[in-house]
């Protein structure tokens, strides 16, 4: 499958995708400590909506009115309210049922950092690498790198910070990618043993996503943890049904507030009644 940030941004999969990530960064924000969140494959960084009456050849809306389009004005209950609520203010700032444009994962990363915590996003491909630059142009707190993010286990580990997050989100535009972002994790946990990793993956042919799993798990990596959505039942022939992300080193109060969010979350996304799910599951001891 082709997964390009520019096609897809503020569809489910970004919304779960990027509700991890700012509960992995609050969770760093605990600690006085400077951190650093490093994106290996940071798209532009910001994104154009498009109009949500717009339709497609196939006459389906924008993927964003499915999904952050979806969290507009909503208000979580519980728990979830306070946990989603850096997410939610970053995205929508003070008005929470309008929007034009939905952040990448650095830029989302920039609004939830202070000012001692640091941002490396890389992109490969140079027109948004470029736009990239011009997002951060000015700003010392990032540092934007025009290099292949398969090459950042292996270059840019460990930040000097020690402290941090490595975030592998890759356009999987072939079936190797999977297996490339099992070779990245087993490079990232022997250079950064301390880092927090996350991996995204799309869930669309199950055989791919167990075949990667299996091979964490025999990887020798500790303390491997899923988390994954699924918001409409697989069909045949294949199509994006959910996503999942990797973590290791994830923060010990992420399966809690996990269990509050995504319910919520799965039936809020849902693309018809009673087909949302989660699952939260270890893939390997600490």
């Amino acid at each position: 499958m082709n997964y390009r940030h520019d096609f897809h941004a503020g569809n489910f999969a970004d919304v779960f995708k990027h509700i991890v990530l700012s509960r992995l960064v609050d969770y760093l924000k605990r600690k006085d400590k400077a951190f650093r969140v490093i994106d290996t494959h940071a798209g532009s960084g910001r994104y154009e909506l498009p109009p949500a009456e717009q339709r497609d050849a196939r006459g389906n809306p924008p993927e964003w009115v499915g999904g952050i389009g979806r969290l507009a004005g909503w208000q979580p209950q519980g728990e979830a309210a306070g946990l989603l609520a850096p997410y939610l203010s970053a995205v929508f700032g003070s008005a929470n049922d309008t929007l034009s444009t939905y952040p990448g994962s650095p830029l989302l990363v920039m609004e939830l950092m202070r000012k001692q915590d640091r941002l490396t996003a890389c992109e490969l491909h140079p027109e948004a690498a470029e736009r990239l630059k011009a997002l951060f142009a000015g700003n010392y707190r990032a540092r934007i790198l025009e290099l292949d993010g398969w090459l950042v286990p292996g270059s840019q580990l460990p930040p000097k910070e020690k402290r941090g997050l490595l975030l592998i989100d890759p356009p999987f535009e072939e079936a190797a990618d999977f297996d490339r972002m099992a070779e990245a994790a087993r490079r990232a946990a022997k250079r950064w043993s301390g880092g927090m990793l996350a991996f995204w993956y799309p869930l669309k042919h199950a055989a791919q996503v167990a075949r990667f799993k299996s091979s964490l798990k025999d990887s020798g990596i500790s303390d491997l943890t899923c988390v994954e959505i699924e918001i409409r039942k697989p069909e045949q022939p294949p199509v994006l049904h959910g996503c999942g992300m990797i973590l290791r080193n994830a923060p010990f109060v992420l399966e809690a507030e996990m269990k509050a969010i995504l319910p919520q979350l799965a039936s809020r996304l849902e693309a018809a009644k009673g087909q949302g799910r989660w699952r939260h599951e270890r893939l390997t001891g600490e």
